[in-house]
């Protein structure tokens, strides 16, 4: 028998520098460390309701493809969340992992030069010498975690992660959830099911043993406690909303065995955009809105926005204007600045 039995449809298979090899490379900074454990803390405050009177504000990006404008974006980012602090805790979109729908650029990590050329070598060491950086500002990261592999590499610098959409109903990723350090928001499938990230949150709080790596590479069953940390994302889907007073308060019901004081956050982009970043503002007002007016179970919302407004195709070889998303469409900069400042000023002013 000459046709082979497994690997018939790869090409190559190459190893990939351990995790240790990276963060004894790039190792986290005193400085970086303290903000990622005062960072978390302060978010399972608002969690588990002792702190009810901010918001956790997930803003940035909707993918980082050029480090450069995403110090930028920081460096602007960083002294507005300084200022609001005692009303918004705002924490840096750093996603470096895209899932896609069918095919296209998978983001940094996968993709770092933007080539097809797939440097995931290069691209997870991009991804850790970035937070590093924004960590050592000052400025936490929040992140999706899509690759089961990938926490090993990045997690020590991540303040809050995501489990998206699409693999929010996956084993897997519930079983990686269970053990990760972060507080974990799931979102809602997209077709705009609340069951599923209701069950991932019922999983993830429970031990597991699962496959996976150790700090040198080497395939490990890896065994967790369960995640205390966990809530709800509601993203909209299947081309409808799932923000308004109504959907918060069977999310709320439906939730309430779970004993998380605060357990829902809302994506303003996605479905409940309807996918047009210039309708975010009003989504966040209404979010705000609720609040205000007594729905104490949302704990925060999140907000895709870049240096500049709208997207760009992303073409092979072709060249790139500054600070515009090559996924998802994002507010500009100055219409997220207006917007995170009015938020903070209408959460001290009394409703009418």
């Amino acid at each position: 028998m000459n046709r082979p039995l497994d690997n018939q449809h790869v090409i190559e298979i190459k190893a990939l520098p351990s995790p240790r090899s990276i963060k004894t490379k790039l190792p986290i900074t005193d400085q970086a460390a303290a903000l990622v454990v005062e960072t978390r803390e302060a978010i399972r405050r608002i969690l588990h309701g002792q702190d009810r009177e901010r918001l956790l504000v997930i803003v940035g990006p909707c993918s980082i493809h050029d480090p450069d404008a995403a110090f930028e974006y920081a460096a602007r980012l960083k002294p507005l969340a300084d200022s609001l602090r005692d009303r918004l805790l705002i924490v840096m979109r750093t996603y470096f992992e895209k899932p896609r729908t069918t095919v296209g650029w998978k983001g940094l990590i996968n993709d770092p030069h933007l080539d097809g050329t797939c440097d995931i070598a290069t691209g997870m060491e991009l991804a850790r010498t970035l937070l590093l950086k924004l960590n050592q500002s000052g400025m936490p990261c929040a992140t999706e975690l899509l690759d089961p592999i990938a926490p090993q590499y990045i997690a020590d610098l991540i303040s809050w992660t995501a489990i998206g959409a699409r693999t929010t109903e996956s084993q897997t990723h519930r079983e990686m959830a269970s053990g990760v350090s972060m507080p974990v928001g799931f979102k809602n499938g997209t077709e705009g099911s609340l069951q599923v990230a209701i069950n991932a949150m019922t999983a993830a709080r429970t031990p597991h043993h699962f496959v996976g790596i150790n700090a040198d590479g080497q395939t490990s069953i890896i065994k967790t406690t369960g995640n205390p940390d966990r809530h709800i994302v509601l993203r909209g889907g299947g081309g409808k909303t799932n923000y308004d007073a109504d959907h918060v308060a069977r999310a709320e019901a439906a939730v309430a065995g779970e004993q998380i004081a605060r357990p829902i956050m809302i994506d303003c982009s996605h479905d409940n955009s309807s996918k047009d970043h210039r309708r975010q503002g009003p989504v966040a007002r209404e979010v705000l809105r609720q609040f205000k007016e007594g729905r104490q179970s949302i704990m925060g919302l999140m907000l895709e926005s870049n240096l500049n407004a709208g997207k760009q195709t992303w073409r092979q070889g072709t060249a790139l204007a500054h600070g515009v998303s090559i996924t998802d469409a994002c507010l500009g900069w100055e219409e997220t600045e207006l917007l995170l400042n009015e938020l903070a000023d209408s959460l001290v002013a009394k409703p009418a």
